[in-house]
């Protein structure tokens, strides 16, 4: 938000969930002072009416509004955001239910930055995946199928005990569909990529 788009002044949404919580808390964290602290606001996931956020957040006059929740909860966020006159940029972690999203924000939606760290199926792997499970792969399809498959071939290779097999991935290091898969000491992923999407 900062770095690429350019943005000096941004309200931080949550919808009170944990993972709101803990998304919005980091984001406030990372954004340091351009989390404008007058407009940092929780809300409750399933709310329809946000009269009184919209009215906050256009007094704050921020440049975006970062919102960290599920999509049945920022769709109409985002369409009364703009119903009130904010022109400012939407951003969300809605990534993998994007279509959700822009089904109920409608044209609201346009021009929202949704973030997810999920990887999209290439053409062919969209093709043979419809063709085999008679639907579109969905979020994280990719990674079950990268992860699958560093599983497997651990079994290959030989561990098929639980410690074996655990000794094999902490160690493993690989170019996946998605992305590189190799793990830090404390079992994170080494610099998991984060896609943003651009609603158009």
């Amino acid at each position: 938000m900062s770095g690429t788009l350019g943005h000096r002044k941004i309200c931080v949404v949550d919808d009170s969930t944990d993972d709101g919580l803990g998304l919005a808390s980091s984001v406030r964290k990372t954004l340091g002072a351009m989390a404008d602290s007058a407009c940092n606001i929780a809300v409750r996931g399933g709310d329809s009416d946000f009269e009184a956020v919209v009215t906050q957040i256009m007094s704050a006059g921020p440049d975006a509004v970062f919102f960290a929740g599920g999509a049945p909860t920022a769709a109409p966020l985002a369409r009364q955001l703009r119903d009130g006159g904010f022109g400012g940029a939407f951003v969300s972690v809605n990534g993998p239910r994007a279509g959700e999203f822009v089904d109920h924000a409608g044209n609201a939606a346009r021009d929202a930055v949704l973030s997810c760290p999920c990887a999209p199926a290439p053409p062919e792997g969209v093709e043979e995946y419809t063709n085999i499970f008679g639907t579109a792969p969905g979020p994280y399809a990719v990674e079950g199928y990268d992860l699958g498959t560093i599983l497997l071939k651990g079994i290959d290779s030989g561990a098929i005990t639980r410690p074996a097999l655990l000794d094999y991935v902490r160690n493993y290091d690989g170019q996946g569909i998605g992305r590189r898969y190799r793990w830090t000491a404390d079992g994170e992923l080494e610099s998991p990529p984060i896609r943003n999407y651009h609603v158009q």
